[in-house]
């Protein structure tokens, strides 16, 4: 298990996986992640069918149009990856991950299973969660800004 933390690198040929997570931090301007498509290139972005699934509910449960053109936007803007092709990479993943007790949530074995099958790079800020993944690469590109401590007096 390989987990990078927010290098990045600009490689033609790398591809990345953009978490759920990211696409909404994306989708507010948050984190500097829309700088950070553009500098590995929107043609290296990902989505898997289940962060499309995740943005369509949040959605649907804020009956926003906004939350509801924001799902065209990712389309627009990113790679599809279906689902079907990961599957058997879901299963294996899921049967080690159940039998040394560390499962995680579906929709991250999901996610996570296409990252490796395809030979993605991970990128999410749940490094909890994903980490757990045999064979996962991951970048967390979430640039948090410090919170400043308040001196004690």
């Amino acid at each position: 298990m390989n987990v990078n933390l927010p290098i990045l690198k600009k490689m033609s040929n790398r591809k990345y996986l953009l978490d759920t997570n990211v696409c909404i931090y994306f989708l507010q301007g948050k984190y500097g992640i829309k700088e950070k498509i553009q500098r590995v290139g929107r043609k290296n972005c990902c989505i898997s069918e289940i962060t499309i699934a995740e943005l369509l509910y949040g959605a649907a449960y804020s009956q926003s149009e906004k939350h509801s053109r924001d799902v065209e936007i990712v389309l627009e803007n990113l790679t599809l990856v279906p689902l079907y092709d990961t599957l058997p990479t879901y299963a294996d993943v899921k049967a080690q991950l159940r039998r040394a007790g560390l499962l995680i949530e579906e929709f991250d074995m999901l996610i996570g299973s296409a990252a490796v099958h395809h030979g993605y790079v991970m990128v999410t800020e749940n490094l909890d969660h994903f980490e757990r993944i045999p064979g996962i690469d991951i970048e967390n590109w979430v640039e948090r800004p410090e919170k400043k401590k308040i001196p004690v007096k």
